[in-house]
């Protein structure tokens, strides 16, 4: 019955995919992918994956990662060229490209619709919105304490009257229509991975002030593709921008690029349809009756998927499959929430519980799509560190850390009852999330705790977390750019919720060896400065780490151009759909 259940639930779904807007085979080819739930479409609050991909098919900023290129590096894309940069690296000069337009959108009153010019003063505006507390992004991290008088502007925003975006802020300047200035209070190495992420992507002040609150669901950018519809929680489709081949932008493939499309306009794909999948099951139904260009292999189809030595199934290649797997730059943890009273003032219980965790059996769980954790740098970073964790899985010393916890055998000696705690979890209808959660609960079943399983839908999930109401809580942090202090930066203090610092950790010597390595370029001593800061978050344990994730994903070989990045946003318009 279970089985006949699911199937009838996966061909409703696939039946629902083909109503609604209409099948999707008619109009333009399009890509067809699954996608979580999206919180909304404003770079400010692209701070999980599925809105971040989202938004980097709408918006676009002044720098993109070369798509082919490894290992990684930026590039121009809204700039016309590389930045001037002083010799002692503080100011920056960016030329903007003349002639790109913001989609046509009724905010544009004065051009009756039509998207107006690109200038420098939307980037100065965009910069600012990251800063306004009134806006309450989580991306100021990147930010705080890099641009002169930026953090100047971010206080005065927090006053009660609306944030003035007129005032003159040294450095952030538009000395030009089309040229921008910025200038650092100090060195800053890592601004070009930065003015790369979606926080730094332009978006137009009209729109913001049209669309007020709903402006998080009307995207108006710059990008290759615009929303072209949106039901919520379950199917987004996006359609190629207009403006693109109205202003005869010359994007394209680049000549040296491995694809038989290099110098094609872009985007290849003039439609993409996302639909809101949340059981892997389905999921693979949907991809083997066309309706899906590519899916992640699930733990559950993994045997009907792989054979045993990790290849492709011979009859599913015989089908025109491709089966790809790489190391992501990313780290997945259950952090603590260092406000609870309970786990976040009892360094001694954090560390039982971390040793409790079972870390070949997770990965046994996964199907090894997960490398075991060693650190919060994973590996192909500068400053990864490849020794074992110190308090990796030991069921003795779990249980002896406890007791020294003021929990012996797991009870609270006042009361005689067992301790329990609360693990938060998003992605409630994901069957994969639930026996996670349940083999989680017997890691720590086995030292006497018990640990209950908080289900969420994402966006619920995401909000109980900024608003530090979750005592332990899974998450997948995916690097921004490829750098160890993008992951370090998940300690600072300065970042706590709702910044990337979801555990709300705090400890003044990690700060200081994060502020030291954050103004020095690739060098032995940064290296070391990032291993020494590595082991101080491992003593405090307010993470327990649980992998660094492996992408494992089949596709359609109709599906051309599709190379795995592990920084995806913007990546879709080099995708060609086949037949």
């Amino acid at each position: 019955m279970r089985c006949a259940g699911l199937f009838l639930l996966a061909a409703a779904f696939i039946a629902g995919c083909q109503g609604g807007d209409g099948p999707d085979r008619d109009g333009p080819p399009a890509v067809r992918q699954t996608t979580a739930r999206i919180r909304g479409f404003d770079p400010a609050h692209a701070a999980d994956m599925a809105s971040v991909t989202a938004v980097g098919k709408v918006y676009e900023g002044l720098l993109q990662y070369a798509y082919w290129a490894r290992p990684y590096r930026v590039e121009p894309l809204l700039a016309d060229g590389m930045p001037e940069v002083s010799e002692d690296g503080r100011v920056w000069r960016f030329r903007i490209r003349e002639g790109i337009r913001f989609a046509d959108d009724p905010c544009f009153a004065a051009t009756g619709g039509k998207g107006r010019e690109l200038t420098a003063r939307d980037f100065v505006y965009s910069f600012l919105r990251i800063a306004d507390v009134k806006v309450g992004s989580g991306g100021y991290w990147a930010f705080r304490g890099r641009i002169e008088g930026l953090d100047a502007f971010r206080e005065a925003s927090r006053g009660g009257e609306p944030t003035e975006y007129d005032q003159c802020i040294e450095g952030l300047r538009a000395v030009g229509r089309h040229e921008l200035e910025i200038r650092l209070t100090a060195p800053y190495p890592q601004l070009p991975w930065v003015l790369a992420m979606p926080y730094a992507f332009a978006v137009p002040r009209e729109a913001v002030e049209y669309y007020g609150r709903e402006f998080v669901n009307h995207p108006v950018g710059t990008g290759p593709y615009v929303l072209a519809s949106a039901r919520q929680n379950y199917r987004y489709e996006y359609w190629e921008n207009p403006q693109w081949a109205a202003t005869g932008r010359a994007d394209a493939v680049p000549s040296g690029a491995p694809s038989p499309d290099a110098g094609h306009a872009l985007p290849l794909t003039p439609r993409m349809v996302d639909v809101v999948v949340g059981d892997p099951s389905t999921a693979w139904l949907l991809f083997l009756s066309g309706r899906l260009d590519w899916v992640d292999v699930s733990r559950d189809q993994w045997d009907s998927i792989l054979t045993p030595e990790r290849t492709l199934r011979p009859e599913l290649a015989a089908q025109g499959l491709v089966l790809e797997q790489a190391p992501q730059l990313s780290v997945s943890y259950t952090a603590f929430n260092m406000d609870d009273p309970v786990v976040g003032a009892n360094r001694k219980l954090r560390q039982a519980l971390s040793c409790a965790f079972d870390s070949e059996a997770w990965r046994r769980f996964q199907n090894g799509r997960i490398q075991i954790p060693t650190g919060p740098v994973p590996p192909g970073v500068a400053g990864h560190v490849p020794d074992p964790l110190p308090y990796g899985f030991d069921l003795e010393r779990a249980r002896r850390l406890l007791a020294e916890a003021g929990y012996p055998e797991g009870r609270d000696p006042a009361t005689g009852r067992r301790l329990q705690l609360t693990l938060e979890l998003g992605s409630a209808d994901n069957p994969e999330t639930r026996q996670a959660a349940e083999l989680m609960a017997s890691f720590m079943e086995r030292i006497g705790v018990v640990l209950e399983p908080g289900y969420n839908n994402w966006p619920a999930f995401l909000e109980k977390i900024e608003r530090r109401q979750a005592q332990l809580f899974s998450l997948t942090w995916v690097g921004d750019y490829p750098d160890a202090q993008n992951f370090l930066q998940l300690f600072a203090s300065e970042n706590v919720s709702p910044g990337p610092n979801r555990a709300n950790y705090v400890n003044p010597r990690f700060d200081e060896l994060y502020r030291r390595l954050g103004a020095l370029p690739e060098s032995p001593e940064r290296e070391a400065l990032c291993r020494e800061a590595a082991a101080v978050v491992l003593e405090d344990c307010p993470w327990i780490l649980t992998g660094y994730p492996v992408a494992v994903s089949v596709r359609h070989a109709r599906l051309g151009n599709r190379v795995r990045h592990d920084f995806p946003w913007g990546v879709e318009k080099y995708w060609r759909a086949g037949e």
